[in-house]
């Protein structure tokens, strides 16, 4: 067998098992392990499969991103991790931005009794949560409201953060990728993010071990402009070692 035929091969394997080991590859096509190996590196530049420790997998895409519901019940614990740690990072006098999200929002939830902060949000979920804080000055974005999320996105929000400087920006993500950055399913949300980018100082971004290693359709931001990384400590492997090597200050909690 030719081996441009057999990386096809392996290619559909993967495809159909989801996943494979570099010692089940060379007995399914009855080769030597190290003439696998060269052969998933050239696959893996190819952007078809990813390899891991001792095997390859198929890249993981996100193509929509569920209602607030539906999210709201998923890894719940690891996000109240994150958002702790999260508003750790928060000092008095700060002004921040806090994205739209269910992991942000806890981070809200670790901010009621602060005091002197100004956040900026564009969720309505994040500034219901801090409106008894008496402490926190909240200033919503402005927007078009998204009812599945409690998200204000469009033309207004994108004014408003053009407007803005802050200190921190909290960014929530369905998908961070070890090689293209942050990125995100739909266009119409990624301008408010970018803006959200811009506007500050330094970047944070939180999100569950789930969204590490994902690709999706539209690129928000490289990681060459990510500072901080906040994720579970769920999170392993090459894709977290590819993203501290790029520069991010990585906490997993």
């Amino acid at each position: 067998m030719l081996a441009a035929e057999r990386k096809m091969r392996i290619v559909d394997y993967v495809r159909q098992h989801r996943t494979a080991t570099v010692s089940t590859l060379a007995r399914e096509f009855n080769v030597h392990e190290a003439t696998i190996r060269r052969d998933l590196m050239d696959i893996e530049q190819e952007g078809t499969l990813k390899r891991t420790h001792g095997g390859v997998i198929v890249e993981q895409w996100t193509h929509d991103e569920p209602s607030f519901n539906e999210r709201s019940s998923q890894n719940v614990d690891q996000k109240m991790r994150i958002g702790r740690m999260a508003a750790s990072l928060v000092e008095d006098g700060d002004h921040i931005i806090i994205d739209s999200g269910t992991t942000t929002l806890h981070i809200a939830k670790n901010l009621v009794h602060r005091s002197n902060i100004t956040v900026v949000t564009n969720d309505i979920n994040v500034a219901a949560e801090l409106r008894d804080a008496p402490r926190i000055k909240v200033i919503l974005t402005g927007g078009e409201l998204y009812p599945n999320s409690y998200m204000l996105n469009g033309m207004f929000t994108d004014y408003v953060l053009r407007s803005l400087h802050a200190l921190k920006a909290f960014i929530g993500t369905p998908a961070l990728h070890p090689q293209h950055g942050l990125m995100h399913p739909e266009a119409a949300l990624v301008p408010a993010k970018q803006g959200m980018i811009r506007a500050a100082r330094e970047i944070i971004v939180v999100t569950d071990d789930s969204k590490i290693g994902k690709l999706s359709l539209h690129t928000v931001a490289p990681n060459s402009a990510i500072h901080t990384l906040i994720t579970g400590k769920e999170a392993a492997g090459p894709d977290l070692q590819m993203l501290r090597d790029s520069g991010m200050t990585i906490h997993t909690v």
